[in-house]
Order: C-alpha cells, then structure tokens, then sequence
C-alpha cells in the first residue's frame, strides 16, 4: 500500500491559540469529499468545531468541489460530523466550558487505512503581547538555523 503524503494544517491554529489536550477524530464524509482530500483540495482556515446535543461537528472547513463529480458533487462549506468516542466528547465539552476556551481544528490527514482523519485540541486565545513574543521567537529559530549552515 503507497504512503499518501495528504497534510492540510490550519497555520492560524497555533498562532491565535494556546493548545492544551489534542485528539484525533474521524470524519463523516461523502465520495466526492474524500476524493477531494486525498487530492490535497481542503482548508481550515475560518474553521471551527463545537459541541450540538452530545455531538461534535466541524464548520467553516472547505473542501473544493471534485473535478469529475458530476451532479453527485458535495457542498464546499457543509458542516461535518466528527467522530469521537463518549468519553473524548465528554472532555472536550467540560474543557471548553471553561470560558476564553474553544475547540480548534489543527490538520486533516489520511492514516494508513485510508480515512480522513482531523486532529483538534482545546484552545486559549492568545494576546497581542504572546503573538509578538511566538514571533520572536519563530524569528529567533529562523536566524539560529542560517548561522548553522553557514
């Protein structure tokens, strides 16, 4: 079986947001979608999870339409299930009751059997001032790389 390379990560995720605990979910999705994915045509930008009557569901995330769908083609923005177990949802809910905490979609790949899989973790949103100090640092890292393979 030949390794499929599909990462679609959500850059602003660790930017805006603190992450603390990260699961690992499955996603309910049609033919076209998943053909989609594995063409690497999705984003998480301007995407979001939460909690509807003890199940979570993924919204905002685009998935391009698929070239050779015909009138079967999915919707681009449609909401999407998640598939947790119901002690990950249980903790996911009392986590992001707390208040300043949200559920965050962190990337989607492809694991070795083949499903489409999300990861999201439970985050605090960043202040101004914790940007600018995640870009030094990134900036930091950035110049200690050159000066080592100078």
């Amino acid at each position: 079986m030949k390794t499929n390379q599909v990462n679609i990560k959500n850059k602003r995720a660790r930017f805006d947001y603190e992450i603390g605990d990260t699961f690992t979910a499955g996603m309910v999705l049609t033919g076209t979608e998943i053909k989609s994915i594995r063409e690497g045509r999705a984003s998480l930008a301007d995407s979001y999870c939460l909690i509807e009557n003890g199940e979570v569901w993924i919204k905002g995330m685009h998935i391009a339409e698929y070239f050779y769908g015909t009138y079967n083609n999915h919707a681009t923005r449609r909401d999407r299930k998640l598939l947790l177990n119901r002690k990950e949802i249980a903790k996911l809910a009392k986590e992001s009751a707390d208040p300043g905490f949200t559920i965050v979609p962190i990337r989607v790949f492809i694991s070795e059997r083949g499903y489409a899989k999300l990861v999201l973790g439970v985050g605090r949103g960043k202040k101004q001032y914790d940007k600018r100090q995640s870009i030094k640092e990134r900036d930091d890292k950035r110049m200690l790389d050159r000066m080592m393979k100078k």
